[in-house]
């Protein structure tokens, strides 16, 4: 055996233990959140870490992928896609520029940043293209991305703009109204973050009852997540381990 496949299989190894042990903590949180585990969904996040680590978890069993930098995904997509040739899911859950809108639109299954108009109607100009060029032939799901303590650089809207950028997700053709995503703002209690976070969820979902999906948690908070209803949490770190030198 080659030292390239030596390192494969002891990385293919690593993952599967780290995979292994977020399900384990995914499956407990659901259980004592009175939940099934099925309920939530886990998306590694692969951003920073190469192509070949996506089809090792390709093997081990996932299906959707986090990405968070347009460029970075673009080739490593192209990259997996030489491995492997089933449909996977790409997920976008990194702030998202208009002028890259076009771009994500091509390969994105779900844009978990949407945060304003201008950047819905980018969005959809980008999925009208990729139709023309019949590089996708389905609408962009998107999650609407909260900003929970007002503060938008950070990327989110306001909480009182929500219906309104709802509505205007919901009345383009080119996308699907899929959820809510949001992060808890530096320095605040995960609890708290998440209980406003699903109180938000519960009131679009009033008006939008399709807009299921609540993208909230990540490696070091998750139980946290899943105890006020996320239905998708986002693990880097857990998962991969170490963000890679450059």
């Amino acid at each position: 055996m080659s030292e390239r496949d030596v390192a494969r299989d002891a990385r293919r190894d690593e993952l599967a233990e780290r995979l292994a042990a977020v399900r384990a903590r995914l499956a407990a949180a659901a259980r004592a959140a009175g939940r099934p585990p099925s309920d939530v969904v886990l998306l590694p996040v692969t951003k920073f870490f190469p192509a070949s680590d996506v089809v090792l978890l390709y093997e081990l069993g996932c299906r959707a992928f986090g990405e968070s930098r347009e460029q970075e995904a673009s080739a490593k997509i192209a990259e997996f896609r030489e491995s492997v040739a089933d449909p996977v899911q790409w997920h976008m859950i990194g702030r998202l520029q208009r002028n890259k809108a076009r771009a994500v639109a091509r390969w994105a299954h779900t844009v978990h940043s949407v945060d304003s108009a201008k950047l819905t109607r980018a969005l959809a100009t980008g999925v009208r293209a990729a139709y023309d060029a019949q590089e996708r032939s389905d609408p962009v799901r998107v999650l609407l991305q909260v900003s929970l303590d007002g503060d938008t650089q950070r990327g989110g809207v306001l909480a009182a703009e929500l219906p309104l950028l709802a509505a205007e997700v919901a009345g383009a053709e080119e996308l699907e109204l899929g959820g809510l995503m949001g992060v808890p703002p530096l320095g605040w209690e995960p609890d708290r973050a998440f209980e406003q976070l699903a109180a938000l969820h519960e009131r679009l979902r009033e008006e939008h009852p399709e807009a299921s999906e609540l993208s909230a948690g990540m490696s070091g908070d998750l139980e946290h997540a899943v105890r006020w209803g996320s239905t998708c949490v986002r693990v880097g770190t857990a998962v991969m381990g170490s963000r890679p030198l450059a």
